[in-house]
């Protein structure tokens, strides 16, 4: 485990020492402000019509604008998700793509390192470096509780805000298990970020798929998506069933990359 925290605390050293990550930062932040300022504006709007007309005569989907909660935040968390979908390949896609460009994965595997210790170390790195940059939107719930108002004296509602925020964190350690995965697979890092973003997408819309097929596949394609697994987690609700789905996506992932790394070993 010592070995495997060593490589970690490597690869964060080298993500936190060029401009890439930095850049990542600064493109989540960004994006992220732009969705939250108009969902406020969007919250703002659809309040002072409330006000003027009463909640009864706005339409059923305007529900959600009655607090800062659902209005507000339980959104951004959605559109974090889908920024997390375009950052999280360009984050994981150097995890091993970078060490075969750069011809010192030959030289690392002559080391004294188990592969499972490389795989594990790497894929630590990678979850500190997306969980820094999904660290940076909290920022915005911390913001409304400090500036908000709310008649009811309570502002947002914590435990749902926070269980949407450990959702995102592990919608983000997944992507980055999976795209070490496919960054094991190949030498260039364009490639792995491009097949990560390929492979998690469909799997992400797989709901909307199956809508067309019949039972029992609706059920067992809508259960394989990311989104369905996602969406009580993202509304406060805390689902078992979506937590082992991730938690058996990741270490499958990390068992692939072990295996494909031993391959390489021995090739």
């Amino acid at each position: 485990m010592r070995t495997a925290l060593a490589i970690a605390r490597k690869e964060l050293s080298i993500y936190f020492t060029t401009p890439w990550a930095y850049a990542v930062f600064t493109a989540m932040v960004a994006i992220s402000s732009f969705f939250f300022m108009g969902l406020l504006q969007t919250f703002q709007e659809v309040q002072e019509m409330a006000r003027a007309l009463g909640w009864n005569q706005l339409p059923p989907d305007s529900a959600a604008y009655r607090n800062l909660t659902d209005g507000v935040v339980v959104q951004l968390w959605g559109v974090v998700l889908i920024i997390t979908l375009f950052v999280a390949p360009f984050l994981s896609m150097r995890l091993f793509a970078e060490e075969k460009r750069n011809k010192t994965f030959e030289l690392l595997m002559t080391t004294p390192v188990r592969p499972i210790e490389l795989v594990v170390g790497k894929y630590l790195g990678g979850l500190g470096i997306i969980s820094a940059a999904l660290g940076l939107t909290i920022v915005f719930p911390i913001m409304l509780s400090a500036f908000g108002a709310s008649s009811t004296g309570t502002v947002l509602e914590w435990p749902t805000v926070l269980l949407g925020y450990g959702a995102v964190l592990l919608w983000g350690a997944t992507c980055m298990a999976v795209g070490m995965f496919i960054s094991s697979l190949t030498e260039s890092q364009m490639v792995a970020a491009l097949l990560t973003f390929v492979v998690m997408l469909p799997w992400m819309l797989l709901r909307g798929l199956a809508q067309s097929t019949e039972e029992p596949m609706r059920s067992f394609i809508t259960y394989l998506s990311f989104d369905s697994q996602l969406s009580n987690l993202l509304k406060g609700v805390l689902d078992l069933k979506a937590l082992v789905f991730f938690l058996s996506v990741i270490l499958f992932s990390l068992l692939l990359t072990h295996r494909t790394v031993e391959a390489q070993r021995w090739a």
